[in-house]
């Protein structure tokens, strides 16, 4: 039996969650990405009507984020050649009140099919599994100065409400609003991680510009350093401490199952190389730093330690 589902982004941090319990519940489904075949890729609408055909319902989470210029056109235009595939139903994974998140959520609800908007906050697994990770390893966050606490969420609770409303009807024509359970600071992260690793997190809080400027030291494309001014800038502006808080004293329901920013699980199940890391002093661990484009943290590290990029592409 053919595929039913496609998951755009199966690799993701929600894609490859969803799959998996797509996969234990014995439904038919289609992960697709740059390296699968079909491929998927948001630059190459060439790509789509392959990794569409035979399916019915979508999962959508768009790269590199919804906040990008470019972003509502390439949605528009997929929900065009998914109509013309046959697609009937769309779950789209979306930020909190972004605007350019709002114009692609705005396309989906006009698509004329079924629709489910699955708006989040941020992901715990930044930390773990992203950007923030290498940061993590090196034993130095930079981050710029925000203005509020964030409601981190865990992309397991965000992969249970997905795979809801792809199965069931239950949701449709619906915005889900997910956070999770606690507001939580950067500060207070680091500190958490400490706890857990073999040595501490340090944390240093600078300002946006000296963070942008430190971005085109390291010679990153603007557009990047256009992506993460803008999450920092308008993201993390305490959107969600309001929103939270309305909802708390309202009554209104967070569709997650609410995991709390449970540390200790993020490193034991979701980076265990972290625990067996050379650099955090554990006797059997291997050499990758893995400096990431884009970590501050790691960058400061490695400027103070520049023998550490001869060995760590």
């Amino acid at each position: 039996m053919s595929a039913k589902i496609l998951v755009l982004g199966g690799n993701g941090k929600t894609g490859k969650r969803v799959t998996e319990r797509l996969k234990n519940l014995k439904i038919n489904y289609r992960a697709v990405s740059r390296s699968t075949s079909p491929p998927f890729d948001w630059d190459d609408a060439g790509t789509w009507e392959h990794a569409l055909a035979d399916m019915q319902t979508v999962y959508i989470t768009f790269q590199p984020d919804l906040a990008i210029p470019e972003a509502s056109e390439r949605i528009a235009s997929f929900v065009t050649h998914a109509k013309q595939a046959g697609i009937k139903k769309l779950v789209l994974l979306s930020g909190r009140g972004e605007e350019g998140a709002q114009k692609c959520e705005t396309i989906i609800k006009q698509s004329g099919l079924d629709w489910t908007i699955v708006r989040a906050s941020w992901f715990m697994q930044n930390f773990s599994e992203s950007f923030f990770l290498d940061s993590i390893l090196a034993g130095y966050l930079i981050i710029p100065k925000v203005k509020a606490r964030e409601p981190f969420i865990d992309a397991d609770d965000i992969a249970d409400v997905v795979v809801e409303a792809l199965t069931k009807d239950g949701h449709n024509q619906q915005v889900l609003e997910l956070t999770g359970p606690e507001l939580i600071d950067f500060k207070k992260i680091t500190e958490l991680f400490s706890r857990y690793l073999p040595q501490k997190v340090a944390f240093e809080e600078i300002s946006i510009e000296e963070y942008v400027d430190l971005l085109r030291s390291y010679g990153l494309p603007p557009d990047f350093i256009w992506l993460i001014n803008h999450l920092f800038v308008e993201v993390l502006d305490g959107r969600d401490v309001d929103w939270l808080r309305k909802q708390r004293s309202d009554g209104r329901r967070n569709a997650g199952r609410k995991r709390a920013f449970r540390v200790f699980q993020l490193v034991r199940l979701h980076c265990p190389h972290v625990l067996s890391h050379k650099l955090l002093g554990c006797p059997d661990g291997g050499n990758a730093v893995g400096l990431k484009l884009g970590v501050a943290g790691a960058i400061k590290l490695a400027r103070q330690h520049p023998g550490l990029l001869a060995h760590h592409p």
